[in-house]
């Protein structure tokens, strides 16, 4: 790698440190390329990144950045777990160490807060935020459901009533 592929790629890390909402890091020592490639694909699929890292080259990007405090973290076999979303990223690396001993999270950040390997966990345990979007719009759906039925009540009611009644004089 010459002087300026090692520019470029200090400045699309630190572009990552500024912009995604979580960054995890992990050491993925002993992980077959088809793990690797299994791992990528998930992360890809859910709208994720998961790119191994130079430890030296990212401590330079992670200088002047909110996640700058994570920079102890690099060291070894490093790779970093990065989305928009907060909760993705941690979401599928820990389902994913869940099932390789060799991928290893270490910890993250989420904007200026550091997070240990049991932040990214329980981080990874919170619904996504399409879950949540789920969950909201069902609830606002929720009471329209219930008042369409309450007005729709007095009616029927009503129509049975003078259905009785109107069976009742035949009779």
């Amino acid at each position: 790698m010459d002087r300026a592929q090692k520019q470029e790629l200090v400045s699309q890390l630190h572009d990552v440190f500024s912009e995604t909402s979580v960054v995890v890091v992990a050491h993925y020592k002993g992980l077959p390329v088809s793990a690797m490639t299994d791992l990528r694909s998930r992360m890809r699929e859910a709208g994720a990144s998961f790119k191994v890292t130079k430890n030296r080259l990212t401590k330079l990007a992670l200088q002047g950045t909110d996640s700058q405090a994570i920079a102890d973290l690099f060291v070894g076999p490093t790779a970093i777990g990065y989305s928009d979303d907060p909760v993705t990223a941690p979401k599928i690396l820990a389902d994913f160490a869940k099932e390789n001993d060799n991928l290893v999270i270490l910890g993250g950040s989420m904007g200026t807060t550091v997070l240990d390997a049991d932040g990214v966990k329980a981080l990874a345990e919170l619904p996504s935020l399409d879950q949540l979007r789920g969950k909201l719009v069902g609830l606002l759906q929720a009471p329209a459901g219930k008042l369409a039925q309450v007005t729709a009540a007095p009616g029927g009611q009503l129509a049975r009533v003078f259905g009785a009644y109107g069976s009742s004089e035949a009779a």
